[in-house]
């Protein structure tokens, strides 16, 4: 159990507050997430849509910043006995104290009578909210890290055509950089450079070794001269992201919408940002997944789960809420305007836009599917890669340095 969890557990009466109130004409649930960017909120705005035209009332705990700032504000409030109703978070092994401690809300009767076993695709998504064989939260969608989005305009700006993987990216950024164009768009934020650094290992070292890594822990491959090459490789990002100096994810993806930026390695959540701008993907951006060099997707993605809180009435709304998210309508609605995948598989997603289709002929393959890092990885550990990725894009600290510290990370790694 993590220090944090350890003295808010010591501190705190765990007497769970009502975060909801249920009225004669539906019910009431606070819903905490940080969803707060411009295509984020119009897809969460969709869930609050579907929440209230059954009669219900959404009401909206959106908690500015990334998930680093967002969860330990939700855990708090969990552990110190005032819990919202429903709360993101991601699937995999974020919540797993918060379940040992009989915090969360088991929701296994919802996925039996929903079949959620059957529908959920791939199952690693279910798996990863199930503890000691029972249920405890609802996938809602699949997030892909592994993305590389280019811009159109800045690449006729430039007089080049658009790259068609990273080492033609690379061979670009000269060109770019001439044009007074930044060659990579990235937000100074360690989780931000985290992504970039899985994405840039599953594409250059290859995904049997990142599952070595990852999964394994193993230690050989760590130190060894594929992920030297990994290091070397985020190192030559480091130096075309040297003038990008926004902070927030979105701020970078909004300099590849108004071409200043050649590209942005991010997850497929920036295609949102793509929508609302009115931009085409295809025609204004382009999009490679696994950077082009290995089309794979990790199945991370958001859940809800649902703080136990000591009513009846408001247990069977929040059962209700858990049922609504992972419904057709719902899935279709919600994941098409955030840019994601859907958990189920038996839903009809053609009029997804052409980034999107990429990633579903990934999914359908069942090829190139991987587990995210919050499955494999603590909480904890990935706190502290984040942490080395946030010093290595910030500083001159050598790629042999750097994999030295990460391996010291995964040495120790649950």
């Amino acid at each position: 159990m993590t220090k944090m969890m350890k003295s808010l557990l010591a501190g705190t009466a765990l007497t769970a507050l009502s975060a909801s109130v249920v009225l004669a004409d539906g019910a009431e649930l606070e819903v905490t997430h940080w969803w707060t960017s411009g295509g984020e909120a119009i897809a969460v705005g969709k869930l609050a849509d579907a929440w209230q035209a059954a009669g219900n009332t959404w009401i909206d705990g959106a908690i500015a910043g990334s998930g680093g700032t967002a969860r330990p504000i939700i855990i708090s409030r969990i552990l110190g006995g005032d819990p919202m109703a429903a709360t993101q978070l991601n699937h995999g092994r974020q919540a797993e104290e918060l379940i040992e401690a009989g915090l969360l809300l088991d929701l296994t009767e919802v996925a039996e009578a929903n079949n959620w076993a059957e529908i959920i695709n791939p199952s690693s998504l279910l798996e990863a909210c199930t503890l000691d064989g029972r249920i405890y939260c609802a996938p809602l969608n699949i997030h892909s890290a592994q993305w590389m989005w280019l811009s159109h305009g800045a690449y006729e700006k430039a007089g080049l055509d658009v790259p068609a993987n990273w080492n033609d990216f690379v061979a670009s950024a000269p060109a770019l950089q001439e044009a007074g164009i930044v060659p990579l768009a990235m937000g100074q934020q360690g989780w931000q450079q985290n992504i970039a650094f899985g994405t840039i290992t599953i594409a250059i070292a290859g995904v049997d070794n990142w599952l070595a890594v990852n999964r394994d822990k193993n230690i050989d491959v760590a130190t060894g001269p594929e992920y030297t090459a990994v290091f070397e490789a985020v190192a030559a990002a480091r130096a075309l992201a040297a003038d990008s100096n926004v902070q927030d994810w979105n701020l970078a993806t909004n300099m590849v919408i108004t071409d200043t930026a050649g590209a942005q390695i991010m997850g497929d959540w920036a295609q949102g940002e793509f929508q609302v701008a009115g931009e085409v993907a295809g025609t204004d951006y382009s999009c490679l997944p696994g950077l082009g060099l290995n089309a794979v997707l990790d199945t991370g993605g958001d859940a809800f789960y649902f703080p136990v809180i000591d009513d009846d009435a408001t247990r069977a709304a929040q059962l209700e809420m858990a049922a609504m998210l992972v419904s057709p309508e719902v899935q279709v609605d919600f994941n098409l305007a955030k840019g994601s995948l859907p958990v189920r598989g038996d839903i009809d997603l053609s009029s997804a836009n052409a980034c999107m289709q990429k990633g579903l002929e990934i999914l359908a393959s069942g090829n190139g599917i991987l587990p995210s890092g919050d499955m494999n990885l603590s909480a904890d550990t990935q706190t502290q890669v984040e942490d080395l990725m946030a010093e290595f894009w910030s500083s001159d600290m050598s790629a042999a340095d750097a994999q030295a510290a990460y391996v010291s990370i995964i040495s120790r790694a649950d």
